[in-house]
Order: structure tokens, then sequence, then C-alpha cells
């Protein structure tokens, strides 16, 4: 017979050991594990989500950021504790890439709404000097560090400065412009930077790859024009994410206050705007980051222009619950309306965003944390906050309105985070692995050290400066 029967004495039952049983104790067992897995990970996750949401207002009068919070949270439910996020670059790369890419789209997009000033005003000089001067000079800086101090390759310093060198436009809202219309120039344009120098980053990411793979096989020559690319992917990206913008809003404007149509929906509208923008600049072979970027500072180009004077706020006025469509569809506050709940929608997305890649690089961060204390870490991450980040700052900025306060507290907040995450995952992806994994431990630190040092300095210095801001 297959099986058979015993009798357990001591309690009379009879024992079955057929194999069939057998199985299905094992997959009951199964079964089980996985749902306290997943009932877990509820419990986890509301209870972190409802935890951040009361202690928010709390977060602003203490140095620490919410960003610290989830990256503290990522590393107990990572493997040297709870265990319940175990992440493998190395496996994950292609799905941690889109996750973290499709974060910095709603963050770029949610920056574009932030910034309520015309394209034309002198204010947009700084951004472009920190954006692209400041960057440029920062890699540049990086890479000479990484070879002679470090001994890398010039493919894999270049690599690593370009991963390094964009600010995050994620983690950067304690330092960022509050509402829109806010001019300040210290906030304006570290806000400004970080929206420019994410998409501006690729092509100096794309030339370290190359260079990369040039010096593992000489026989693969560069085939690359890298100016015209990088001039093409900057100016079609940010021409093809406004035209989208503009032509968007006024569309469902026009729906609205003309024909009564096309009410409500307005976070479709935003990752519908969203999703154009990247796919389109995708077909044209610019940079994604930027057009989305653009496409934000659209509609709120075109709200401001309809608005006038007034700020989004008082042009929207007083909203009657019960008829929402009659602010909707008014033409004098139509614009404001739609512009200020795509700006609310997509702050929720935002924050959203912080949770999900903190949580996620502070899992990464407890799995090699060993990796990470290293005097190569401790070079590039000292060079790059308290020297070249400084000093790329200061001659970037050279014949510009910006205090000496100002220009000190832009070269100390150039905080690294979801960007140079986004850059890292590209590169496992695509650079020789013998050149990508070394540089893993790099990032994740300096990654990791900037949500903490920045973390801890963002309230009192930004306190301080408004404090002297208002004396003045």
């Amino acid at each position: 017979m297959p099986g058979h029967l015993t009798l357990n004495a001591a309690n009379g039952h009879t024992a079955c050991s057929y194999p069939q049983f057998a199985f299905e104790r094992a997959f009951a067992c199964s079964f089980f594990r996985d749902f306290m897995t997943e009932t877990i990970w509820f419990l986890v996750v509301g209870g972190v989500l409802i935890f951040m949401g009361l202690a928010s207002s709390t977060f602003k009068r203490l140095p620490i950021s919410t960003a610290m919070c989830y990256l503290a949270i990522g590393c107990v439910l990572g493997p040297g504790a709870a265990g319940l996020l175990n992440i493998q670059l190395d496996g994950d790369a292609a799905v941690l890439r889109v996750v973290t890419e499709v974060c910095m789209l709603v963050s770029l997009f949610a920056i574009g709404l932030r910034l309520r000033v015309s394209p034309t005003d002198r204010r947009w000089l700084m951004p472009v000097r920190l954006g692209f001067v400041a960057m440029v000079l920062t890699i540049v800086a990086l890479t000479l560090l990484c070879t002679y101090a470090l001994g890398m390759s010039w493919g894999a310093s270049l690599l690593l400065a370009a991963m390094l060198a964009p600010t995050d436009p994620v983690l950067a809202h304690d330092v960022q412009v509050e509402r829109p219309g806010d001019t300040d120039l210290l906030r304006f344009s570290l806000t400004g930077e970080g929206g420019l120098n994410d998409g501006i980053a690729l092509p100096f990411a794309l030339l370290g790859i190359a260079v990369c793979r040039y010096e593992a096989s000489p026989d693969d020559a560069l085939h690359w024009n890298f100016i015209l690319q990088a001039a093409w992917g900057t100016f079609g990206a940010l021409a093809s994410g406004w035209l989208l913008g503009e032509l968007t809003v006024r569309l469902v404007a026009y729906l609205r206050t003309r024909h009564g149509e096309a009410f409500g929906s307005e976070g479709f509208y935003a990752l519908g705007l969203i999703a154009l923008s990247y796919g389109v600049a995708e077909l044209i072979h610019s940079y994604s980051f930027l057009a989305v970027f653009a496409a934000g500072l659209a509609m709120r180009r075109v709200e401001h222009r309809q608005s006038g004077n007034r700020s989004a706020r008082e042009a929207v006025g007083t909203v009657d619950a019960d008829d929402v469509s009659a602010t909707a569809s008014d033409p004098e506050r139509a614009h404001a309306f739609m512009a200020e709940r795509v700006h609310g929608f997509t702050i929720e997305l935002e924050r959203i965003a912080e949770v999900t890649i903190m949580l996620v690089v502070g899992s990464v961060l407890a799995t090699m944390w060993r990796e990470l204390i290293t005097w190569q870490a401790a070079i590039v991450i000292g060079g790059l906050f308290l020297v070249i980040r400084p000093l790329a700052v200061e001659v970037s900025l050279l014949g510009s309105k910006a205090s000496g306060p100002q220009r000190r507290l832009m070269g100390w907040f150039g905080i690294r985070g979801v960007g140079s995450f986004y850059y890292l995952l590209y590169a496992i992806e695509h650079a020789p692995k013998q050149v990508a994994a070394p540089l893993v431990p790099l990032v994740i630190a300096a990654i990791g050290a900037s949500v903490v040092v920045h973390g801890v300095t963002s309230t009192p210095l930004m306190n301080r400066y408004q404090r002297a801001r208002n004396d003045n």
C-alpha cells in the first residue's frame, strides 16, 4: 500500500502518513506563512504612514527629517533585523529603476508646479548656474579626485561623479520653495537646481558608461557625439514638455469654461501629462526628466498669466463644496483651480515616493553596512560635501546677487538621494558589472550620509536663515 495508518495511543487519534496529506500540510503551512507576511506588511506600512502623518508637524520643529525616519525604518525592516525587506540590487535593479524613475518623474512635475516665475525672469539665472555650471564643475572635480586619490579608472571615476553630481528633488523639500509664488533666492535656486540637474546628469552618466566599455574593450570605439546629444536632449525635452503642458491645460480649461465638460479628475490629468511628457521625450530621444519638469512649469505658467498679480489661492477664492464645478468652469478661476488641485495631488504622491525609495535604500544600507565604512567612502563623501560642492557653487555664482550666507547655504545643501540612487540602478543595468559593483557602496554611503547630515542641519540652518531674513 502507498501509505499506512497508525494509532496514537496517547490521545486515541489516528495519524495519517499518506503522501497527499503531507503535501496538504506543507501547502497549508506555506499559505499560512505567506498570509502572515502579507498581514505584517499591511500592519507595518499602515502604522508607518499614520505615525508619519501624525508626527509630520513635529518634525518641522526638530532637527530630524522625514527621510531620516524612513531610512531608519528601512534598516529595521531589512535583513539585519526584521527580515521583511530584502533588496538585491543585482537581481532587482530593473524593477527598482522603474519604480525610482516614476518617483523622480512625479517629484520633478511637482517641483515645476511650485516655481511660479516667468521663464524670462532673471531669477532663473541662479538655478541655471547651479543646475548646469556647478554640476559640471562637480563632475570634473569629483572625477579627478576619484582617479588620483582612489586610483580608479577614468570611466569608473566619471560614472561615479555623474551619479553623485545631481542634487535631489525628492528629499530636499525642507530647503525648497514651500508654496507657489515663493521667490526667496535661496529656496528658489535650490528648487530650480533640483529640477534641472537630474536630467542634465544623464549624458554624463552615458558618457561614463561608454568610457567604461571602451576601457574594458578598446576595440569598441566611442561612436557617441556627446555635445550634440546633450544639447538636443536638453532643449528637445524642455520644448516638448512645455508644449504638452500648455496645450493640455488650455484644452481642459477650454472644455470646462466653454462647454461645461471635463470636470474633476485632476489626478488623472496630472498622471496623464507626466506620462505623455515622458513618452514624447523618449520618442524624440531627449531627456524625459527635463520634459516632465518643463510640463509642470508650463501648467503653472498658464495659471500665472491668467491670475495676473494675484496668488493662485487668491485667484481661486472661496470654493463652494456643494458646487465645485462652478469654480472649475469660471473663466477667471478655472486655471488657478486646476493648477492648485493638481499641485495638491502631486505633493501627496511625492511624499509616497519619498517613503518608498527611502525604505528601499534603508534596506540596502542595512544589508551592506560593513562595506560602507571605508576610507574610500570617507574621501568621496568628505571631498564632495565639504570641498567640491561648496567651491563649485562659489565659482558658478561669481558676479551674482546672492549674499554670502545664501552662497554658503547653497554650497552646503547639495543633497544626494533619489537621483543618485536612480543613476546607480541605471549603471548596474548598463555598465560593465566589474565596474558598477565597486561603485555601489560608495553611492549608498553618500546617500545615507547626505540624508543624515543634511536632515539634521536643514531645520536649524533654515530657521536661522529665515530669522535673519525677517530681521532685514
